[in-house]
């Protein structure tokens, strides 16, 4: 029976397999090897219930995502690295282009840089309402790249929020719990974003588009 209760616990799996993850970033300093897009990949599907979790106002960011990465689960079948799966679309010429792994790459792992953003704030703040947690993530992590219509769509659907105690019940955490496997998400997620983000920028690809 344990393992079974444990298998419902989406919030400690996404945990422990971030910091497999941030394992791997943190030992490149040490000549450590590359990403994976495999482990990379299974580990950003584990995020995807949680954006489900979060109701109408994150829909659109939960289609958009899991439809990212089971093209990425897709691309690990035959593409090793990371590093390598942004170099064939550079020979290609089609880096910016809908549907390429690379933008595909940059919108997952906006997605995981807005959990990341919305841990931080629910771990901040205090009382029952996700609305300024989930608001401030969006602002920041999502709205620069939106238009008008589909940021008034999210701001209306932030009166739908679960409260954080629905939030916990659906992840099958408690208040303590959940504060730890945050937090790891949050320590294990921060250098691996910026992993991706040097990717980016050093081929001069940018981040913003």
């Amino acid at each position: 029976m344990a393992n079974a209760a444990d298998s419902d616990k989406p919030l400690r799996k996404i945990a422990e397999a971030f910091k497999e993850l941030a394992i791997v970033v943190n030992s490149q300093d040490a000549g450590g090897a590359d990403v994976s897009v495999a482990p990379f990949s299974r580990a950003c599907s584990l995020v995807s219930p949680l954006f489900g979790c979060l109701g109408i106002a994150f829909k659109f960011a939960e289609m958009d995502y899991v439809a990212k990465v089971n093209d990425l689960l897709e691309a690990s079948k035959s593409i090793n690295t990371l590093h390598t799966l942004i170099d064939l679309d550079v020979e290609g010429n089609c880096v910016r282009k809908a549907g390429s792994r690379t933008r595909n790459l940059l919108r997952v792992k906006r997605g995981l840089d807005m959990v990341r953003v919305l841990f931080e704030e629910i771990l901040a703040t205090g009382g029952n309402s996700l609305k300024d947690p989930a608001s401030k993530a969006y602002a920041q992590v999502f709205a620069p790249h939106h238009g008008w219509a589909i940021r008034k769509a999210v701001a209306a659907g932030m009166y739908a929020l679960p409260t954080r105690a629905q939030l916990l019940r659906k992840l099958n955490e408690d208040e303590n719990s959940a504060r730890i496997h945050m937090q790891s998400y949050i320590t294990a997620s921060t250098p691996l974003i910026l992993y991706i983000n040097g990717l980016f920028t050093s081929r001069d690809l940018g981040v913003d588009w």
